[in-house]
Parts: structure tokens; C-alpha cells; sequence
């Protein structure tokens, strides 16, 4: 328990923290506020004025701005490993101070859809999304939300960092107006059931009647049907409300970003299925980025390759934090047998025939398809932990 000194020390840190905030923000200095916040700084009169002048100089000295927006809060790496600050400093350190990044987190400049919108516009050059909501923009990205073709973290790696990835999904993706930078590892996605719906799902049988909140997708919502749910679509934004009214039982975000979204307490138990990817990736203009001249090109996706090691090697540890919060609150966790996992395989997985049509219209043919298949079952050069 906090004695009163302690206390009111806390309370004089964060008073200093939120007016050094507020003043790097009004005064048009954001990112040196999201800088300072991220380095932990705020606090400090003298930390925050030197920040704020580092970043200053920097966008200065740069001949280019590159504007990079994300849906989340600088802090959220911790449990969701979305490594943004990370990707502005390997860009400017790679170019060489030649592009300054102005980093708009935590919704600033919106989310989801609206940043690919953005992004493929040319509104603002790179941003951060899920490769669900990448698709109606690139739809062959959404082979991704084929059951257990790469919903473990390995296969997912190894799909996107294959050079069949590279010559036959990438192109159809800069036809859309898109660079993709990295691919972001997060975690699958999980079967996580609300307080109240007091029943660990181990087998799909164990999903039988449960109305189960899907998104927008077509392939989940088909998915989860297959496995014996109620598909039930839900927006984002309704979705904690539904699940604390029982509207819908279940959800299946990655554990970190159950966590980041505050989740905690309305969830009882949580499986890891590892049926589909609960991927991200930093997608930039292409236009902007072919603009570019070939040394700073070549930088921009240098860093980018630099990031993407150090979401690989933040996955365990953001996963890991996450669960601990979550345990402490009560929530279950559940990993399977083998015997269970093969049980949603055969009741969901991409080889049924229920998926062929999916195949080939998203990979154009199923030579191409049997390809993919081969190159996420091929352990490529990076190794990332698995749920």
C-alpha cells in the first residue's frame, strides 16, 4: 500500500506526464509527444524538451515525411507486438535521417478499412491493418483465413517470407495501389467463450449452439459454421457489449489483442486453435514509395526486414504478458491434443472440398494454390514461437 508521500509523488509524475503530453500535442509536436510516451520520459520537463528537439531536427533535416498510422496505443506491443516505434526508427536510421516518420497511433487518423483507404489514396503513405481488412482491398490476401492452411505462427512465416508468396501474391497486391512492407506476426486466433458461458471448447462438438461473434469475412463466417457454431456477425466496435449481453458467446482475436481491447473481464476460458492467423501488416502507398529514390527504397524495406525480426522475437514475450493479466483475472487456458487438433482439422480444414472455390479464385489456380501449400509447409529462414 502506498504511503501518502508515494502517492502524491504519483499523482505529481502523472500530472507532469499529461501536461508535457499536452503541450508537445498543441503546440503540433505529436510525434515528439508519442516519442517521449513511448520512451517513458514524459514525466521529465528536461527529457521531454531534449525529445521534442531530436525530433524536431529530424524532420528538418529529412527530405521526406512519411506519415505512418496504426490503430494502437504506443504501449500496446507489450501484449500485442505491432512494434511501431520500432518501424520509425529503423526507417529513419536506415535512410539516413532522409525520411522522417510522423507516427499517428491509437486511432488518430482511424482504423482498420479506413487506413487502407488512406493508405491506397495516398492520403498518408504507410499504415498498419489486419490482412482481414487488407482484403476487400487485395482480395488474395484473404488465403490467409483458410482454415489451418497457415494458422500456426511457423506456417504463417513461412508463407509470407516464401518466394512463391513474393512472385504470385505480392504483385496482385501492388496492382491495388499497395507496397507491403512486413508481414506482422501476432498470434492465431483463439476460441475465447464469455463469462456465463462457463464450458472450456476443446473439440468442435463442444461449439455446438454457441453463437459465436464472426466479422465481416466470408471464409470465417462459412469456418465456424463447418465447426458447428452460430456464426454470428458482429461489428467490431459492438463487440464487447455483445458478449457481456450474451448476444454472442464467443470471439476469436489473438490473446493480445483480447487483451488490449479489454476483454479481461467478461472472457472465462480461452483455446488455442491455431485454425487461422490473427495477422497484421504495414502496408505504403506504391506510388509513394516508386517515388522514392532506389538507395532509399531499398532502406525503407531494409528497416522493414529489421522490424519484422523484432516482432518474431517479441511474440512469446507479448503473448506470455498477456496471459499472466489474464490468468490473474480468472480466465482459463486450453491448449490441445493432438487427437483434439485433428478433430477441428477434419471438421474445418482447407483440404474439405467446401474450400476449392476459395482456392482458385483467390490464388487464380490450384497449381498455384498446391504451391502456397508447399511453401507454408517449407520452414523458411525465420523461426517464430508458437502458441
Amino acid at each position: 500500500m502506498n504511503t501518502p508521500i508515494q502517492s502524491r509523488q504519483t499523482d505529481d509524475r502523472q500530472s507532469a506526464e499529461r501536461r508535457n503530453f499536452l503541450k508537445l500535442s498543441t503546440t503540433g509536436a505529436f510525434t515528439a509527444a508519442v516519442v517521449a510516451a513511448g520512451s517513458g520520459v514524459l514525466w521529465s520537463d528536461e527529457a521531454v524538451a531534449q525529445t521534442a528537439q531530436e525530433e524536431q531536427q529530424r524532420q528538418s533535416a529529412a527530405e521526406h515525411v512519411m506519415t505512418i498510422a496504426t490503430a494502437y496505443v504506443l504501449g500496446a506491443s507489450r501484449s500485442y507486438p505491432i512494434m511501431q516505434l520500432d518501424l520509425k526508427e529503423n526507417i529513419q536510421n536506415a535512410t539516413r535521417g532522409k525520411i522522417y516518420v510522423k507516427l499517428s497511433p491509437a486511432g488518430q487518423l482511424g482504423a482498420g478499412g479506413a487506413l487502407v483507404q488512406k493508405v491506397q489514396g495516398g492520403t498518408i503513405q504507410a499504415a498498419q491493418h489486419s490482412l482481414s481488412n487488407f482484403a476487400p482491398f487485395a482480395p488474395v490476401v484473404d488465403l490467409i483465413n483458410l482454415p489451418y492452411f497457415c494458422g500456426s505462427n511457423q506456417r504463417f512465416v513461412n508463407l509470407v517470407g516464401s518466394d512463391v508468396w513474393k512472385s504470385e501474391v505480392n504483385p496482385k497486391v501492388e496492382e491495388k495501389g499497395f507496397k507491403p512492407l512486413f508481414y506482422v506476426v501476432i498470434d492465431p486466433r483463439v476460441v475465447a467463450m464469455r463469462k456465463g458461458a462457463e464450458k472450456a471448447v476443446l473439440v468442435p462438438d463442444d461449439l455446438q449452439g454457441v453463437k459465436f461473434r464472426v466479422p465481416g469475412s466470408q471464409m470465417l463466417q462459412q469456418y465456424y459454421k463447418m465447426v458447428g457454431a452460430n456464426p454470428t456477425p458482429v461489428a467490431w466496435g459492438e463487440t464487447p457489449s455483445a458478449i457481456k449481453q450474451g448476444v454472442a458467446d464467443a470471439l476469436d482475436p489473438a490473446v493480445g489483442a483480447l487483451y488490449v481491447f479489454g476483454f479481461g473481464d467478461i472472457l472465462s476460458h480461452i483455446t488455442f486453435t491455431r485454425a487461422v492467423p490473427d495477422s497484421q501488416v504495414y502496408s505504403c502507398n506504391l506510388e509513394w514509395f516508386n517515388s522514392m529514390s532506389p538507395d532509399v527504397q531499398e532502406a525503407i524495406m531494409f528497416a522493414s526486414e529489421m522490424t519484422a525480426h523484432q516482432n518474431l522475437a517479441k511474440v512469446p514475450s507479448a503473448r506470455n504478458y498477456a496471459m499472466a493479466e489474464f490468468e490473474r483475472l480468472g480466465v482459463e487456458f486450453h491448449r490441445l491434443s493432438d487427437d483434439q487438433l485433428n478433430a477441428w482439422k477434419d471438421a474445418g480444414g482447407y483440404q474439405k472440398s467446401e474450400w476449392d472455390s476459395f482456392k482458385t479464385e483467390l490464388a487464380g489456380s490450384m497449381d498455384v494454390f498446391s504451391k502456397l501449400e508447399e511453401a507454408a509447409g517449407t520452414q523458411g529462414k525465420y523461426f517464430v514461437h508458437d502458441a
